[in-house]
């Protein structure tokens, strides 16, 4: 308000001091100077009625309490052990706990049962002989074969020992080393794409 109404002012007085300037002539020149401005161009300011803001008053035994209650925290929180990384493929998912099932396992007869068990008794006694017959032929094999070191040793030494020997061509073996060439740091190796679900734990 304050503005609008000194711009008001200066048009009105303004206009009133025209008619005497022009029948004065030319005998009164006003100075024109930078530094002295003249009245009429004096304008006027909002007024500010904001106050400084007053400093609070800061207790010091306020400060000292909150102090020592942050070093008690910091200690706490040094005491408390660091949390261990969980392994994921070592925890169950809890679907798999549950211990519902969507259907009942069908009810057999007694006569089926009893059919069951007494094939599972023929299976075991079948695997049992069958065991049997394969320790008995390894024992023979074995003796046969100390037998016929026996007989070789009576023969020959040399021909001993070289029976004696591991026979390489009996179990092939071939085994490939580190190569001459680095591996190709751009190469793609053909796994398919996946989308990497790796959580990151930060301590």
């Amino acid at each position: 308000m304050s503005v609008a109404l000194s711009r008001c002012l200066c048009r009105v007085l303004s206009r009133h001091t025209a008619p005497s300037s022009v029948l004065l002539g030319e005998q009164h020149h006003a100075v024109q100077s930078p530094w002295f401005a003249p009245v009429m161009t004096l304008k006027t300011s909002a007024p500010l009625r904001a106050e400084p803001k007053k400093k609070k008053k800061v207790d010091p035994r306020r400060e000292q309490m909150m102090r020592e209650r942050l070093r008690k925290k910091l200690k706490k929180l040094e005491k408390v052990p660091p949390e261990l990384i969980p392994i994921e493929d070592l925890i169950t998912p809890t679907k798999c706990l549950d211990e519902t099932r969507e259907r009942s396992a069908p009810r057999m007869s007694f006569e089926e049962s009893e059919r069951r068990a007494l094939l599972l008794k023929e299976w075991c006694r079948y695997k049992q002989e069958q065991h049997m017959a394969e320790m008995k032929a390894v024992e023979l094999a074995l003796e046969a074969q100390r037998e016929a070191l026996e007989e070789l040793k009576l023969e020959s030494e040399e021909l001993y020992q070289a029976a004696l020997k591991p026979d390489p061509l009996l179990l092939p073996f071939t085994h490939e080393g580190p190569t001459y060439t680095p591996p190709k740091s751009k190469y793609e190796a053909p796994d398919g794409k996946y989308n990497d679900i790796t959580k990151v734990y930060t301590q």
